[in-house]
């Protein structure tokens, strides 16, 4: 049983020869840069530069050695440009203030300021104001609030949706030679598209704009999902219609050679509640991720991937009901997010894609045993008859000691 096949039995609840793993897949399945050097290292590869595959958080890209010897069965393809709106190509080596020599797209442009915090722009257009900045001594981006003043009389749901454009012949071709490519490493694939994250607040604040317009404050976002219903509304509208259209010329471009799509990155959840009531989720969001699963689910073979951490058992029926098939992170540490509970009640409806292990507690913090003994229990929980494919509780970061990223691997060979 070859990565893809083992990818697409689980995805159908059933069970694989082994518990196939993803790391590097999707923007919040990945590795901070720093974690991926020290595994080169540990491995003894020869040592070369680790590509920023997305540089907002920082994460670097896992090769074709390091894939292999992790056992990756997952391959991601993403656009043609990262969040900052800048092309990925062209690439230069950079120097973080850690010391790690990385891989950075040419036009990714940065200006430190007397403090040590480094800034980054749209586009990398240095002519106007920064969109993220990496404070000294942090190890990822955070974004910029760029708010213009909010005139309430002159709301024009058009300018929140800016960045969601419909798709190019160019942009076709790079998916198409991308999946392609993707395609001979035998592994499943899944695709980051893009344009269907319904106010996801890391996308909200613009970082690929110059001039943002709309309601791109954080706060601000959050209170319209009350305040402002029928805007939030219109652009959810316009901006899913725009998504199905892009995903039809896809579709007729690749067909069914892709196996997943993240269609939303959106957390619902905090550690202990949630950021909404599920009156407000089934009122604002549930009809528009529907629209995009549904034309999905009757056109393609494609399964849908539904980012949301936190304690987000109160919308579990509510993210079946809008069509998703896959659940990630599957944040384990969050109220009532127990393994046992969610696989006995969800795992036979949703895939589990993640939960392998908390980054919280476990990972960073732990003995290596106590690593190990955690990734085998949680695998032998959510691995029973298929559905869950292993992955950390979100990202690994950059404080993560390598040796417990290490037996964290050993205890996913040992499990099978």
């Amino acid at each position: 049983m070859n990565s893809r096949s083992r990818l697409q039995k689980t995805l159908t609840h059933q069970a694989p020869d082994r518990i196939p793993v993803d790391f590097g897949g999707t923007g919040v399945t990945g590795v901070h840069v720093k974690v991926v050097e020290g595994l080169r290292n540990h491995f003894g590869l020869e040592w070369k530069p680790v590509t920023v595959i997305e540089p907002y958080q920082m994460l670097g890209e896992i090769d074709e050695e390091l894939i292999d010897l992790m056992g990756i069965d997952v391959v991601g393809l993403y656009g043609k440009k990262n969040l900052f709106g800048i092309e990925n190509d062209r690439w230069k080596e950079c120097k973080t203030w850690w010391g790690q020599v990385v891989l950075l797209p040419g036009d990714f442009n940065t200006l430190p300021d007397s403090k040590g915090d480094l800034y980054v722009y749209p586009e990398g257009d240095q002519s106007v104001e920064p969109s993220a900045v990496m404070p000294a001594g942090s190890w990822f981006f955070n974004a910029i609030i760029r708010q213009q003043p909010i005139r309430e009389d002159s709301l024009d749901p058009e300018d929140n949706l800016e960045e969601f454009g419909h798709l190019s012949e160019e942009d076709l071709d790079w998916f198409d030679l991308e999946c392609e490519r993707l395609e001979k490493t035998g592994r499943g694939i899944i695709a980051s598209f893009g344009g269907t994250g319904l106010g996801d607040i890391a996308l909200v604040p613009g970082l690929q704009l110059k001039h943002p317009e709309g309601i791109r404050d954080i706060k601000e976002w959050y209170m319209s999902t009350l305040m402002r219903q029928d805007y939030v509304h219109a652009v959810f509208d316009k901006q899913t219609d725009i998504a199905v259209g892009n995903m039809k010329k896809i579709h007729d471009r690749i067909g069914n050679r892709l196996d997943v799509v993240f269609t939303c990155g959106t957390d619902f959840g905090t550690q202990s509640t949630q950021f909404c009531s599920s009156e407000i989720f089934h009122s604002l969001y549930l009809p528009y991720y529907k629209k995009v699963n549904d034309w999905i689910h009757k056109n393609t073979t494609w399964k849908t991937f539904k980012h949301s951490c936190g304690a987000v058992v109160p919308f579990m029926e509510s993210f079946i009901e809008a069509g998703f098939d896959i659940l990630n992170p599957v944040q384990i540490n969050a109220l009532d997010m127990k393994p046992e509970f969610l696989k006995k009640e969800f795992g036979d409806r949703l895939v589990f894609w993640g939960g392998g292990v908390d980054t919280q507690q476990v990972l960073p913090f732990r003995t290596p045993h106590e690593v190990k003994k955690h990734v085998i229990d949680n695998c032998r929980v959510f691995g029973e008859n298929g559905g869950f494919v292993f992955n950390a509780v979100h990202n690994i970061q950059a404080n993560v000691p390598i040796e417990n990223v290490v037996a964290m691997l050993e205890g996913l060979k040992e499990v099978g």
